[in-house]
């Protein structure tokens, strides 16, 4: 199914406007021909090899605008987007009109002038951001890590070109750095946090009060606190257990409405994401409130110290479980809410996380990121400690 040529804006904004009105439960059915290409040439190579991709039409047009809608950059647009093609929890299989009300009320303006206006404007940057995916998966010229797997003679990926954001549409990547003179291999993802699978332990930063967002927000603690969520066959909510865990763990510490210290990390089980195959959720403190605002204080040392303590956490609870743990997973941390800028973040990340392998850990490291250009400054850092450039050619 190739993607040359690439489709035209006007035909995925058609397509987007179609996916509105059905709505994402009734996508099998959509003609929707312009976004299952896209979707088809994202998908892993494994998948667009077989004759059946792993994945049904459906599905995959689904994590496509899933994927554009968490490109929005988060706010009052993103939201619209998702409750306008029911991407929100609970309203898949909500009438289009619900849908648009709803999304009318987060701008708190009337329908009618919701759907003149800014829901023209919320469709149109969705098939922005679904042209841009598919104008990056044909400029790809870097195979997949798992290509390169099974290739003894595949050349490796310049981290120039992983680094490049129009090269990188690919959702997973595998790089190389080098600890202690060995080499560990670090999966890095760019896709939202809730679509995470089969990582043991996912990292959630979280305010030193250690109190969770509301589940409809864009952020990660909120967007984990979400995908935790059990919910029964219509959507209708029936335990929020990563939050009522982190509440119980507060309390039983005694310190349940107050502060703990920066670079605290507090444990609990992940609710329904067990069955995505993440088995914990380690929330680090690390966002400061600010006294009489709503913004946070973030320092990289308090990023560095949450960090530490999440992998000596880690290596304190992973025989305790069958199979023991062994994966983690961090986010940018500070980098949302926070304010800190990427680069200060990764910084601070990889302190701790380069420390640890130092010492001879065995851990496996995911780095997780929500958009290409922050992936692609990833690999950029982590190119530092590949050790290229460090000999002497003449040597």
């Amino acid at each position: 199914m190739p993607l040359t040529p690439v489709p035209d804006h006007a035909s995925i904004l058609e397509e987007i406007k179609t996916v509105r009105r059905g709505g994402i439960v009734r996508l099998r059915r959509l003609e929707v021909p312009s976004l299952a290409r896209i979707a088809f040439a994202l998908a892993p190579a494994d998948d667009r090899r077989a004759e059946v991709p792993a994945r049904s039409q459906s599905q995959s047009v689904e994590w496509l605008l899933r994927l554009a809608v968490s490109r929005l950059g988060g706010g009052t647009l993103q939201e619209a987007a998702e409750y306008t093609l029911g991407l929100t929890p609970g309203t898949r299989d909500w009438p289009g009109a619900d849908r648009r009300r709803r999304a009318a009320e987060l701008y708190g303006v009337s329908v009618e002038r919701f759907r003149k206006e800014q829901e023209a404007v919320v469709l149109d940057q969705v098939a922005e951001q679904v042209g841009s995916l598919a104008r990056a998966a044909v400029a790809e010229r870097v195979p997949a890590a798992g290509d390169a797997a099974h290739d003894d003679h595949a050349d490796p990926a310049d981290p120039a070109d992983l680094a490049d954001p129009a090269v990188s549409a690919r959702t997973h990547r595998l790089l190389s750095v080098r600890a202690q003179g060995r080499t560990v291999p670090v999966t890095l993802h760019v896709h939202p946090v809730d679509l995470l699978r089969d990582v043991d332990v996912v990292v959630s930063p979280v305010n030193t009060y250690l109190a969770l967002p509301e589940a409809y927000k864009s952020s990660v603690a909120a967007s984990l606190r979400r995908a935790g969520a059990l919910r029964g066959l219509t959507g209708e909510l029936l335990g929020d257990p990563i939050h009522e865990e982190l509440r119980d763990w507060a309390t039983a510490r005694g310190t349940s409405g107050r502060p703990v210290l920066p670079g605290t990390v507090a444990v609990t089980g992940s609710g329904a994401l067990a069955d995505q195959g993440v088995r914990r959720v380690y929330h680090a403190a690390v966002a400061v409130p600010r006294a009489g605002t709503n913004d946070y204080d973030v320092l990289p040392a308090d990023i560095t110290r949450a960090v530490a303590r999440a992998l000596a956490v880690l290596a304190e609870e992973h025989e305790r479980f069958d199979p023991p743990l062994r994966s983690v997973c961090f986010p940018l941390l500070g980098s949302g809410r926070g304010g800190l800028p990427y680069e200060q973040s990764v910084r601070a990340v990889w302190a701790a996380v380069d420390a640890e392998l130092a010492r001879g850990a065995e851990w496996d490291i995911h780095l997780i990121a929500r958009g290409l250009a922050p992936a692609g400054l990833v690999v950029r850092m982590l190119a530092e400690y590949t050790g290229e450039g460090t000999e002497d050619p003449t040597e």
